[in-house]
């Protein structure tokens, strides 16, 4: 179906912001890019969402692998004993002892859909563990090659926010918006760049990931 996804601000990092502009995505691509007003008339039958804030590419994650097997991600059912958070360092290795097949499965899939609500698209491989490739898979997250100097330490420094730290937008995506890519993006409930960068990832409120929405804040 084509969707026209507009928000006050579109930054598609690479070329000019664009303001009360919009994003046309037919299938799993992008098929136009500009003013709302310029798209919405040039795809009049399309359906229209209009979301707060700014749209910007979507985001990659450099420590997927280290926050898929060396952290575990609490079952809701377990925050009384566990609480809520990504449990990591002596923690994890107390518990790691513990865990069988289908937990550890459990606790990869909570994982990648923690990193949705950060708007993340693409995750840095490869992952070496069966568990991890298969819910990579399956989830529709990209895996693109890279290394991440530390990436596999356990000094607790990795973050689901890829912004962390004050990482810029352009360090942080994995590629541009722009007409003919893959539709994979996000929606920060943020004014502009500087905002995002300052409140984080966070603030996403959906994440857009082949054309589908995948995320979104309730």
């Amino acid at each position: 179906m084509l969707t026209v996804h507009a928000a006050p601000l579109v930054l598609p990092v690479g070329a000019a912001a664009v303001e009360r502009g919009a994003v046309a995505v037919d299938g799993d691509r992008i098929v136009a890019l500009g003013p709302y007003g310029t798209v919405a008339a040039a795809h009049p039958a399309a359906r229209v969402r209009q979301w707060p804030g700014v749209i910007a590419p979507g985001l990659r994650q450099r420590h997927a692998e280290w926050l898929l097997t060396r952290c575990y991600h609490p079952d809701p059912r377990e925050a009384d004993a566990l609480g809520a958070d990504p449990l990591s360092g002596e923690a994890f290795a107390r518990l790691a002892r513990e865990l069988d097949a289908t937990r550890w499965a459990g606790s990869v899939r909570r994982g990648l859909q923690q990193m949705l609500r950060y708007g993340t698209t693409h995750l840095t491989g490869p992952f070496r563990d069966p568990a991890v490739r298969t819910a990579v898979s399956r989830s529709g997250l990209v895996e693109v090659p890279g290394s991440v100097p530390g990436g596999d330490s356990t000094d607790g420094e990795a973050d689901l926010d890829p912004l962390a730290g004050g990482r810029d937008l352009p360090g942080s995506v994995h590629a541009p918006l722009v007409t003919g890519a893959r539709a994979d993006f996000a929606v920060f409930d943020v004014p502009d760049e500087a905002a995002l960068v300052a409140a984080g990832a966070g603030s996403c409120v959906v994440t857009v990931l082949a054309g589908r929405l995948v995320y979104r804040r309730r």
